[in-house]
């Protein structure tokens, strides 16, 4: 295990007077993981001073760090009152509480839309009196969408922190369930909720006694929003799954067409899918999503990947005024950010979310996109939109950011998966100056995450808010006869 290294104590075992560079040099000869490729690059905001920087033009992968750049762009592009629709069309008007023809429902791709509000759509039609509909209900979305981008994990599609990105969003696009073992067993048994239109063929087990060596849970996807659950678990205790769908056309063709049973108005026709409204229509119905500030904030909070991919589909769409997708979204992002003045030369983009494997980003990019967040009053709000060490989002819980120092004195993006460990964002405290910090860490030992005390991101942090060459700078203030009578 890595030690805790106390700023104070380091300096001490330095042979001449600590210069910024010789105490990071000397500190990391202590932290640095010796398995994994890191970069850092810290600045003091008052003085703009470059405290330290280590490798800050290697590209390595962002993760979820890519959020920043999301959020940026689209709050550039988009505006903060941006909102995602959900309309209802139709031709004719409703009279006697009939609709004589089609109605037609319009997705926007809204990463929010959850039953509840779809419900509440359809009843405002039965507010105007509607109770009956003679022909169809057409779902209007997107033809042949890209519904995952490229260099998403295999393994990670059935999960749904990796859901689809369609027009047609429900529910986040994901079922919960949870996994129970059996009394007297083996055996297990899957519960999902009745009323959710997919199926899943069940066959796990559990490894209640932990006496099998190779012992995992395996997940098919297959046509049609089927599933096959089969391997093991190795435990006793019930587990949750949240399981992403695979046909997103399909589950909400279901799902309306559920909601619509429930409701007062009959169908007389069927539901089918278009991908394109006609000429003439009229707006009967309509939902909004909540403002772009509070999708970038929930987004940048919960690290939420549907929300900013659905984002980064939006920018290609009004950028280039044809149908979203991740290669034009992607596009768009980096002309949009190119255009505020962060160099993306080098750079590799190819979703919102961070999701892709194929993400390639430097520090000294992201730290340029954390420079003008910090600096331009447009994107000031994104700072409280962070994550906070100890009290917020995936910083809540994360290990030695819940206490001190670090503990409410760290706002920033955090940025893993497998064998990637970053965090990108500032500190803020009364006894140093507002710093930004970039610090990624990619190619990380399982076994080493494992056993180590503290990640090599608080480890580093710990120092810098420790280093007595990084503290609060004088200012004018400071220097006034009154303060000094104080």
């Amino acid at each position: 295990m890595r030690p805790l290294v106390n700023a104070c104590l380091l300096l001490s075992c330095l042979s001449i007077p600590a210069l910024a560079d010789d105490y990071f040099d000397n500190l990391l000869s202590i932290i640095k993981p010796p398995h994994s490729h890191t970069a850092i690059l810290a600045t003091n905001l008052v003085t703009g001073d470059t405290i330290f920087q280590q490798n800050p033009d290697t590209l390595l992968l962002p993760a979820s760090t890519m959020k920043l750049l999301t959020a940026v762009a689209a709050t550039a592009s988009l505006g903060s009152d941006f909102r995602f629709s959900t309309r209802v069309y139709s031709t004719l008007p409703i009279k006697g509480g009939v609709i004589a023809g089609d109605i037609y429902i319009s997705f926007s791709g809204d990463p929010t839309l959850k039953a509840t509000e779809l419900r509440s759509l359809l009843k405002q039609l039965t507010d105007q009196g509607l109770y009956r509909i003679e022909g169809n209900v057409y779902l209007i979305g997107q033809a042949n969408e890209q519904l995952q981008a490229p260099g998403w994990v295999w393994d990670d599609l059935g999960i749904c922190y990796a859901a689809p990105v369609s027009d047609f969003v429900l529910n986040g696009n994901c079922v919960h369930g949870k996994l129970s073992p059996k009394l007297a067993s083996n055996q297990s048994q899957l519960t999902v909720p009745g009323y959710v239109p997919i199926s899943i063929t069940n066959t796990s087990v559990f490894d209640k006694l932990g006496s099998e060596k190779f012992c995992q849970l395996d997940l098919q996807r297959l046509s049609g929003n089927h599933f096959s659950l089969s391997g093991c678990y190795s435990g006793s205790q019930a587990i949750k799954l949240a399981i992403a769908i695979t046909d997103p056309g399909l589950f909400m063709q279901e799902s309306v067409e559920q909601v619509l049973k429930s409701s007062q108005i009959q169908l007389q026709g069927k539901i089918s899918i278009k991908h394109q409204l006609p000429t003439k229509t009229r707006l009967i119905a309509a939902h909004e999503s909540a403002p772009l500030s509070d999708l970038v904030r929930t987004m940048l909070i919960k690290s939420d990947n549907l929300i900013a991919d659905s984002l980064l589909k939006q920018l290609g769409q009004k950028t280039f005024q044809r149908p979203g997708n991740f290669s034009n979204g992607s596009r768009a992002l980096k002309e949009i950010l190119s255009s505020e003045g962060i160099v993306l030369t080098h750079a590799q983009i190819v979703d919102g979310s961070g999701l892709s494997r194929y993400n390639l980003l430097s520090a000294r990019q992201l730290s340029q996109v954390l420079s003008l967040i910090y600096t331009d009053p447009r994107f000031a709000q994104l700072i409280d939109s962070l994550p906070v060490a100890g009290v917020s989002g995936t910083l809540k819980y994360k290990t030695s950011f819940n206490k001190p120092p670090l503990r409410e004195h760290i706002m920033a993006k955090t940025g893993s998966m497998q064998g990637v460990d970053n965090l990108a964002g500032f500190i803020r405290s009364d006894t140093q100056d507002d710093t930004l910090f970039v610090i990624l860490e990619n190619g990380q030992s399982p076994l080493e995450k494992k056993q180590q005390q503290a990640p090599f991101s608080a480890l580093f942090l710990h120092s810098l808010m420790d280093n007595p060459l990084a503290q609060h700078a004088p200012t004018d203030s400071d220097r006034s006869p009154s303060s000094q009578a104080n």
